[in-house]
């Protein structure tokens, strides 16, 4: 589609190309007149298999059909064209003396785009090729702010990719270093330099976890799915298992509904429930145990997923934002993190085909929706 849109797109001041197919010679003459003092480039066909092998030939801007004419009727040959590309992307106007309501919708169900009865009015058939000319311009417009985002986001995270990879060997060496230094020099050190040393190898590690939620992150477009069915039950034991020590260490208690099977990708599933449920031990009021559950209900052909706490939750102004990247609604003393797993989970689940959305309470807790497509049967 977009190779067609460019080819038919017209420069400024060129005006475009119409193919005229009518059986009747009066008929051409009178609409290829009317066109060329408009300054039209002007085809035309006396019947649906010249029409054809014109198009086939040439694309042009756009098509004005007659229905009736001997052999192929212009229903069979709007058919005939939207049944390939490139000849599918060109705009049929069906142009009849057929006025019954019947007959209209036949012309759209075969692919139309617009219907004119004759005997038509010059005014209305110019406005109704300039509107379809106009849509035409304005899906170019779409194509290429399309292929510019594309761009500038295959831009991005290359940038991204390039520098999270490039810096985690110099990170490494700072870190490095100042455990040699703790470990050689720390008994000798005074309070002071000490924590001057924490302070460092802590930021260090945090811009270590930053450099590798971005490179996650920057990743995961270009990851080749591995689309399966995948029983999230299992994905949630492992999960489970990656986060023991944090479940322990805050006596969390989680508990879950049965969870279904789902078609996706385990590491990107894996990753998305990870991120969900840390986020939920870790934004905790001081001196309270996380509870955590993680829900599922049928919805159509899809299924919504759900993890509940009873954390922090999250302000009103900040619910739009959250899925931002470095979006932090905290400081990182008080809540630790990068501000990119939430954008993570966006990705993951969109490239899954669903969407995931937020519901929240400030002070009383917050839930993580997320759908995922049922297993086709």
């Amino acid at each position: 589609m977009i190779n067609q849109l460019e080819q038919n797109h017209l420069p400024k001041n060129v005006k475009a190309d119409i193919l005229i197919v009518d059986d009747t010679p009066d008929n051409l003459r009178v609409l290829s007149a009317m066109l060329t003092n408009q300054g039209y480039e002007v085809r035309k066909a006396l019947n649906g298999q010249r029409a054809i092998s014109s198009v086939q030939l040439e694309p042009p801007n756009l098509i004005l059909l007659d229905i009736k004419m001997p052999g192929m009727d212009g229903y069979e040959v709007c058919r005939n064209l939207k049944a390939s590309y490139p000849t599918c992307e060109v705009p049929i106007i069906f142009i009849s003396a057929l006025d019954d309501a019947l007959d209209k919708v036949k012309a759209f169900a075969s692919g139309g785009v617009d219907y004119i009865t004759k005997p038509f009015q010059e005014a209305e058939v110019l406005a109704r090729i300039e509107h379809q000319l106009r849509i035409q311009e304005l899906q170019h417009q779409l194509v290429e702010q399309n292929k510019e985002l594309l761009r500038s986001n295959r831009d991005l995270e290359q940038f991204a990719y390039v520098v999270s990879h490039d810096l985690q060997q110099p990170l490494q060496s700072v870190t490095g270093f100042v455990k040699l230094l703790q470990l050689k020099y720390g008994c000798s050190l005074d309070e002071v330099a000490q924590d001057y040393l924490n302070r460092i190898f802590a930021t260090g590690n945090r811009m270590q976890k930053l450099i590798q939620d971005l490179l996650a992150y920057s990743q995961i477009d270009k990851q080749e799915q591995m689309l399966e069915n995948i029983d999230c039950n299992e994905v949630l034991n492992q999960v489970l298992d990656n986060l023991q020590e944090a479940i322990v260490t805050k006596q969390a208690t989680i508990t879950h509904d049965s969870l279904p099977t789902v078609q996706g990708d385990e590491t990107q599933l894996i990753q998305l429930f990870q991120n969900l449920i840390s986020n939920a031990l870790k934004f905790i009021p001081e001196h309270t145990n996380p509870s955590i559950h993680i829900s599922a209900t049928a919805q159509k052909n899809q299924w919504h997923l759900g993890v509940r706490d009873n954390g922090i939750g999250i302000k009103p102004e900040h619910l739009e934002k959250i899925f931002e990247i470095f979006q932090r609604i905290h400081s990182t003393q008080t809540y630790p993190g990068t501000g990119i797993g939430l954008a993570t989970c966006k990705k993951i689940v969109e490239r899954h085909h669903g969407k995931i959305w937020v519901e929240s309470q400030f002070g009383a807790g917050t839930t993580f929706y997320f759908s995922l497509p049922m297993v086709k049967v």
